[in-house]
């Protein structure tokens, strides 16, 4: 059975097909490219052709007469309608196009607008007719007398254009266009003339098939004009070239005999356009006819002629008439004539992933889609075909997924998997199913007991299998709406069989290796942890297993030691050669995962640190903490994981260390945003207002981050722990907790589903999908802008798109790049991992950011910025204001909510945790700065009205770009910036390579034209932080991966290269070295083609050994009956080759070298503005998971400090932050931290600890009042000038700590 395609084509789509289509012929499968959609399967060996080998690629051409063309700039009403003729210059057909507004609906908005960039026409099978004869007086006799209309509606509910395609053939029959260009008819006729009056004849010679198409169009050209002379019957010029042998034809074309003579047409004079009589329209297509068959003869008859014929494209007029002009300006893909096919820039061809100098994959066509299309109006068309044909669904995610894969598409991977996530499936996962079961697609006629029949006797032979067996029948459940296929797809244990089945055990198995085949089902799939868990107690009931019972109690099995292989794998440890830290992090993960198992896990550890003979392990089993060699007065605190938090903990580590912003916190109420006073209407944050709810929130965040700071000054333990409060502020932004909270209260509880451990356990939290989006108000950047003081997106913006929120996927069993191992795997799925779309640290200028999409060149793929949420939280923060203003009072109290029950609270808070811990680590961190912004009270506003504080001034900094257009005009932009993005994707680097490319020359193209544009930093902040991107996708695998590749670090950085500046010889040397490295990429290119092939030599020795192979060959038939010759001066070509190569790599090689060691000497002399490495975020997993720890530097006890939740060690050996990892899945860094050189005393305090002991602990302790120390002005410090044009007198900040806090009292008298 076939599917019926019911979607539709947008307006690009339809012309590209306008091309193509040619009625005569169509293709034998009846196939017809206008108005149907093709279908294609992946499995078929070819596909089947779309049109015909014979038909015609069509160059349309423009008749003017006949059509209303758009004017520039016209805007579209209810009286407008545009028609748009033309003639093909190959085949001579004819077609019109007419869009037409008027009728219902005309008084709606049109396409293309906001939403729908594009018309998205649907075809009206019941108003079209193919083939439909046409008689008229003029067409008497013509078999080319026919029309093929196709009707197409725009699917827009607001737009009423209505389309109507016509394509006519050549009026000219094949043979009437012998009789005027076969010259042995026209010498037929010539002679017949002659030799009835030689004498008047004498001199004149037969003429040639162009005289003759001249002399009819001429005469036809007249007749136009209204030059209606009358044609004596013995012209000569008629006699030859035409007369009575051309009678049908003359006729045709409305001549008239008058006795002897003949009378020209006649068409009523048209004094406007488009013309509307028959006649002159037949008269003015036969012409242009007649001018292209005039065109097409030798040049040698057309020698001596005058006229000239330059045909003028249509499709420009095409393209304006279905408003897509301006979505298709990197494509000249159609026609401009037979003889040109122009892309407008190589460039933007090569910066594209789809290569369009090769046929279309048939996916574009069935999203009514171009090959060229940008990945957003990809998903214009996708959501167009969905929303109209939902029945067809599948397919159409099909070709979005296969497009995806084939452009290597980041942006359509994740649309794809949203909608995949969303309970839609693609056809070919459907396909994929019915064989997986083994059944043939679409088994239409199968009902679905005999599908669960098949499944169950597949299930029986292949039980492995079962978890596959089971996905693929539900997959098909879905595709049939069948309830009962789908129940028996859920993976449900009842009886003892089953249980067995399902664990993959047998049923002499021993109890102890059945709890070893349970561990490995939750390895393979840890959400099959319930259902394992199920399975083991049916058998423990069922053999009466008191050691089972005992294990689904107490999680131990028996009293026996744990043997250390047991152990690891208990822990889930594969790498028995991590450090004892990690395998600290590790029990508490599952501590905290499953605390009833905690007396199991325990035992795990114990014969772990026994093996090890471990002193930190054993430490910790006998009081609960790690030991240090140092007194913990003079030691930092650790912060103990509350499960999935690890990198929270490194943030919150990393802030405390700051001085100016830990002592803003301790001190918060000095500098608190006063929530009732007038300032709060005015105050922005991140280039958008903020609403007296977030900055109350705000402020409870603030107040949370003082408690747990206090706590780290203060515990007598060497660990705290964070509150579960302060890690959801802190992990998720309020638009996204105010979205879950709207979506739990969409019903009135959530249902329990019993308890587990004596806790109950509620349903499912809505979807994270929606819920886990990064906010706007996480970005915290703003920008001012030279040439227009307007409000945009803030930096941040492009890493919304790069850095979305990663949620676990199940992976394969041969996935190498999700998984490396089961076990390790699960002992490193702690954290989710930074986002998989790796963007440019360039900030769109005015031209080049993201306009609607019509106003949009799509030749950047996978570059558009999307809109900004904070533009919407703006505009919703403004509508609810307007509304609480208007509104009237109610008439009543309100009833009181339904108040949730207190554990229910409890988890709904643990649940919006575990959502929040989703985020990305650099998505917390803007987070953070915009909560702390909105918390406390401006200083002053810059010129666009952002809130300069002290955060503000701590963490941002400004860079600016500039941009060159072709007539040498330089546009600048400059914006605030809270870190740098950096990329090691294409391979190992240094810091400096990294940074460079932040901040090299790039091209980007801006109103069609490639311009060069570059970035400097016009201010530092004082707090430096740089995010590395690591997040790649693989498209063969159709796998995201993390980037392993070793960043360099150094120690120190000077920034002066970076600077914005008006030095010329700074920028000489700036526009050198970026040659260079032009240079040099071109070197290493050609290097690469000169190295790379499937053997192991390069092209030179290649050369050589195919000389030398033949030389041999030669040699050895020497004597042979049939000798194998090869000419000597063959084998000297190829001698010759080899060695011209090999100097080739020679000099490539020595350039190479003395380029890069330009470039990297070229700013080694510029050292002004030293920054030191403080922080180090390190990062060791997979991308969708992992573990996370931080290195902090102490630059007064000049050491490193691991800080790895809830132990604080000292880095004895630094290889471990600043060497490449040796291991298979590396710890690489992956957010850093420069601190100014010259304020790093004042900005940098890593231990700051005054130890309260509890009184009943120490009741001897002397009591020492905090309350009167430091009396007076608080300690401050000064950083470095944040001026604005607005403000320049405010030069300094000052940050005060708080006067009843004495930080240094217990701090190393060296300090």
């Amino acid at each position: 059975m076939r599917l019926e395609l019911k979607g539709g084509k947008t307006a690009p789509r339809l012309l590209q097909d306008l091309i193509q289509y040619d009625p005569r012929r169509l293709p034998s499968t009846g196939f017809n490219i206008l108005t149907e959609l093709p279908l294609h399967d992946e499995d078929e060996k070819t596909a089947p052709p779309q049109v015909a080998w014979n038909s015609c690629r069509h160059s349309w051409t423009l008749k003017d007469a006949q059509s209303s063309l758009p004017r520039q700039g016209q805007k579209q009403d209810s009286s407008t309608v545009y028609i748009v003729a033309a003639y093909c210059t190959e085949c001579r057909s004819h077609l019109e196009l007419c869009l037409d507004f008027r009728g219902k609906g005309a008084e709606l908005v049109p396409c293309p607008k906001k939403n729908w960039p594009l018309h998205h026409f649907i075809y009206k099978p019941e108003v079209s007719q193919s083939h439909q004869m046409v008689n008229t007086a003029t067409n008497s006799g013509n078999e080319n007398a026919w029309v093929d209309t196709q009707r197409f509606q725009c699917s827009s509910p607001a737009c009423s254009a209505k389309l109507t395609v016509r394509f006519k053939p050549p009026k000219l029959t094949p043979d009437w266009v012998s009789l005027l260009t076969d010259s042995r008819l026209i010498s037929q006729r010539a002679m017949k003339a002659i030799t009835g009056d030689q004498e008047r004849f004498e001199g004149h010679a037969i003429p040639q098939p162009t005289e003759v198409l001249s002399n009819l169009r001429q005469y036809i050209y007249n007749a136009m004009r209204s030059e209606t002379r009358k044609i004596p019957g013995n012209n000569k010029k008629w006699l030859l070239c035409l007369g009575e042998p051309c009678f049908d034809l003359l006729q045709y074309l409305g001549f008239e005999r008058d006795g002897q003579d003949w009378l020209p047409p006649r068409p009523q004079p048209e004094a406007i356009t488009p013309i509307e009589e028959p006649l002159r329209i037949n008269l003015d297509d036969v012409e242009k006819e007649l001018l292209v068959l005039i065109s097409k003869r030798p040049v040698a008859e057309k020698r001596g002629g005058s006229l000239q014929y330059v045909p003028i494209s249509a499709m420009n007029d095409l393209m304006r008439a279905l408003s897509c002009m301006d979505c298709m300006t990197i494509r000249n893909f159609l026609l401009l004539d037979r003889l040109t096919l122009i892309f407008a820039d190589q460039q933007s061809l090569q910066s594209r992933n789809v290569d369009l100098s090769i046929d279309e994959h048939p996916f574009y066509a069935g999203l009514g889609a171009t090959g060229d299309f940008h990945d957003n109006l990809i998903t214009f068309a996708y959501q167009r075909q969905v929303d109209f044909d939902p029945t067809n669904i599948p397919y159409y995610l099909e070709c979005l997924q296969g497009i995806a894969e084939g452009r290597k598409s980041e942006t359509l991977q994740t649309t794809a998997a949203i909608e995949a996530s969303s309970d839609k499936i693609s056809l070919k996962d459907i396909r994929s199913a019915y064989k997986e079961i083994g059944l043939e697609f679409p088994a239409v006629l199968l009902d679905d007991d005999t599908i669960i029949g098949t499944f169950q006797s597949r299930v029986t032979d292949a039980p492995r299998q079962e978890a596959e067996l089971r996905r693929a029948l539900k997959v098909i459940g879905q595709h049939r709406s069948s309830e009962k296929i789908q129940q028996v797809a859920s993976n449900a244990v009842s009886n003892y069989e089953q249980a067995i089945a399902w664990l993959g055990a047998t049923e002499d198995i021993d109890d102890e290796f059945l709890l070893s085949m349970h561990c490995t089902k939750v390895s393979e799939n840890p959400a099959d942890e319930l259902i394992a868990t199920q399975a083991v107690s049916i058998i423990a009931h069922h053999r009466n297993s008191s050691a089972l019972k005992a294990w689904l109690a107490t999680g131990i099995l028996g009293e026996t030691d744990m043997d250390v292989a047991h152990a690891y794998n208990r822990l889930e440890i594969s790498d028995r050669t991590i450090d004892d830290e990690t395998i600290l992090s590790a029990f508490n993960f599952h501590v905290s995962e499953a605390p009833s198992q905690t007396n199991d896990l325990r035992s795990a550890l114990t014969a772990i640190a026994k093996s090890k003979k471990s002193k930190l392990l054993q430490d910790f089993l006998n009081s609960g903490m790690a030991s240090s060699e140092y007194p913990l007065s003079e030691w930092p605190v650790g912060l103990e994981n509350i499960g999935n938090t690890c990198y929270l903990n490194s943030l919150l580590q990393f802030y405390f260390t700051v001085k100016p912003l830990r002592d803003l916190v301790l001190t918060f109420d000095q500098h608190k945003m006063e929530v009732e006073s007038e300032s709060l209407i005015n105050k922005r944050v991140g280039s958008r207002k903020v609403s007296r709810k977030e900055v109350e929130r705000a402020q409870r965040f603030v107040y949370e981050l003082q408690k747990l700071f206090q706590s780290m000054i203060t515990a007598a333990n060497a660990q705290v722990t964070p509150e579960q409060e302060l890690a959801r502020l802190t992990l998720m932004s309020s638009t996204t907790e105010e979205h879950i909270r709207r979506q739990s209260m969409l019903s009135g509880h959530r249902p329990s589903l019993g308890e587990i451990n004596g806790r109950p356990v509620f349903g499912p939290l809505p979807p994270l999908s929606h819920a886990v989006e990064l906010d706007a108000e996480m970005t915290g950047t703003t920008k001012s802008e030279t040439h227009h003081n307007e409000e945009t997106s803030n930096d941040n913006d492009a890493d919304n798109s790069s850095d979305a929120t990663l949620v676990e996927a199940p992976a394969t069993e041969d996935d190498d790049i999700v998984m490396l191992d089961q076990q390790q795997q699960i002992l490193e799925d702690k954290e989710n991992l930074p986002p998989t779309k790796t963007v440019s640290v360039r900030s769109n200028t005015p031209e080049t950011q993201l306009q609607p999409l019509v106003e949009t060149s799509p030749s950047r793929i996978n570059e558009q910025q999307q809109l900004p949420d904070a533009v919407r939280d703006d505009a919703q923060n403004k509508a609810e204001t307007a509304l609480a203003r208007t509104a009237p009072p109610p008439s009543r109290p309100p009833p009181f909510p339904p108040r949730p029950k207190p554990e229910e609270q409890k988890i709904a808070t643990l649940d919006e945790v575990e959502i929040g811990a989703q985020q990305d680590v650099t998505e917390v961190i803007a987070n953070v700065l915009f909560q702390l912004q909105c918390a406390i009270k401006a200083e002053f506003l810059d010129e666009s009205g952002e809130q300069i504080d002290q955060i503000k001034k701590l963490f941002f900094g400004k860079q600016k770009s500039y941009t060159t257009n072709n007539q040498g005009l330089i546009r600048t932009k400059e914006e605030f910036i809270s870190d740098i993005k950096v990329d090691v994707a294409s391979g190992p680097r240094d810091i400096y390579a990294a940074l460079d490319g932040a901040y090299d020359v790039q091209e980007v193209e801006v109103g069609g034209a490639l311009e060069p544009q570059y970035t400097t930093i016009s201010q530092l902040p004082p707090v430096l932080q740089v995010h590395v991107q690591r997040a790649q996708f693989d498209p063969e695998k159709k796998a995201s991966f993390k980037s392993d590749h070793h960043l360099e670090l150094k120690e120190t950085i000077y920034m002066d290269r970076y600077m914005d500046t008006v030095d010329q010889d700074l920028m000489q040397r700036r526009w050198e070295c970026w040659k260079w490295k032009k240079d040099l990429a071109r070197l290493e290119a050609r290097r690469l083609e000169l190295t790379k092939n499937n053997s192991k030599m390069d092209v030179s020795e290649l050369l050589a050994s195919t000389a030398s192979y033949l030389r041999q060959l030669v040699e050895g038939t020497a004597q042979d009956e049939d000798p194998i010759e090869v000419s000597e001066s063959l084998l000297q070509d190829i001698e010759t080759a080899s060695s011209d190569v090999k100097k080739e790599l020679q000099s490539i090689e020595s350039r190479i070298k003395a380029l890069t060691t330009n470039i990297h000497s070229q700013f080694s002399d510029l050292r002004t503005i030293p920054y030191r490495l403080h922080s180090v975020f390190i990062h060791r997993g997979y991308v969708s998971s992992g573990h996370y720890w931080i290195y902090i530097y102490d630059f007064a006890q000049k050491m490193w400090r691991k800080y790895n939740d809830g132990y604080v060690t000292e880095v004895k050996d630094t290889t471990e932050i600043f060497e490449r990892d040796s291991e298979t899945r590396p710890a690489t860094p992956y957010f850093l931290v420069y601190i100014k050189d010259e304020l790093k005393d004042q900005l940098v305090d890593p231990v700051c600890r005054d130890i309260v002991e509890a009184p009943h602990e120490s009741p001897d302790a002397e009591m020492i009042d905090i309350s009167d120390d430091s009396q007076g002005q608080p300690e401050s410090i000064e950083l470095d000038s944040f001026r604005t044009d607005a403000d320049a007198d405010q030069a300094t900040i000052t940050i005060g700590i708080a006067p009843g806090w004495d930080a240094t009292r217990t701090r190393n008298p060296n300090w």
